[in-house]
């Protein structure tokens, strides 16, 4: 099937060393036998590039787009009524964007999988879409016939991520990894007995004010143990340092 519209023109996903596209999933050959087309919902606040979609899917005799929705909020609802296979969806869309109707999607209709489709290469949005349960992430840059490929791969059980996308996750994940590798080179910060007391009420919910009741003492003087904990475990939040010392078993909560 040849490109059918501009959007979509560029570089495929996923290329492999013989620029085949490929994903990331289990292995297959030729994939299962299906009796029955992959359903489909396509979803972006763009009529012309819905219309565009539909042309270029309705080729595909084993793809059949069941419906299409302007934007989150519909989404949610139509993947309710038609519980598709697929819903392939943008991420910045008005009144309710594709990641926000990710995680409602998921919940409505348990089986279908999610591809954002979108012009959005922010990697905050390729993390959040990512937590929010989306299966696939491409650039609208990929060429149209590779939209056909990514359906049915992620049909197959795979997961697909434009190259430059996936580059960056590969580029976190090694950061993740080297953060992870340092913190257990170092060993963990000693907290006196009475931040110790402080972390564990933080871990309970409470606030400054309750906790300086608890403790006896002022809520300056806790603010100053919080500001203390935070430099010693060299973290930002109140939350990030209770998982910390639960990690670390610094801390355990019972």
């Amino acid at each position: 099937m040849a490109d059918s519209f501009g959007p979509m023109r560029g570089a495929g996903v996923d290329h492999g060393i013989d620029g085949a596209a490929v994903g990331m999933g289990p292995d297959t050959d030729a994939g299962p036998v299906r009796e029955e087309p992959i359903r489909v919902l396509v979803v972006d606040d763009h009529a012309l590039f819905r219309r565009g979609l539909e042309i270029v899917l309705a080729a595909e005799e084993d793809i059949q787009v069941v419906g299409e929705a302007g934007d989150g909020a519909e989404a949610v609802e139509k993947a309710a009524d038609l519980l598709p296979d697929i819903v392939l969806m943008d991420v910045r869309m008005p009144k309710r964007g594709g990641i926000e109707a990710c995680t409602s999607i998921k919940e409505v209709a348990p089986s279908a999988k999610i591809i954002m489709l979108t012009i959005s290469d922010e990697e905050a949005d390729l993390y959040d879409a990512i937590k929010a349960g989306a299966t696939g992430y491409l650039l609208k840059e990929i060429s149209t016939d590779e939209v056909a490929t990514a359906i049915r791969a992620v049909a197959d059980g795979q997961s697909q991520i434009s190259p430059s996308m996936a580059s960056k996750l590969l580029t976190e994940f090694k950061s993740m990894i080297q953060r992870t590798d340092e913190r257990r080179l170092v060993p963990a910060p000693r907290l006196t007995d009475r931040e110790l007391e402080v972390l564990k009420l933080v871990a309970t919910g409470m606030n400054n004010r309750d906790i300086a009741k608890e403790l006896f003492i002022s809520e300056n003087t806790v603010k100053n143990h919080v500001r203390n904990i935070l430099e010693k475990l060299q973290l930002h939040s109140r939350m990030e340092a209770v998982v910390y010392a639960m990690r670390e078993k610094i801390l355990e909560i019972r």
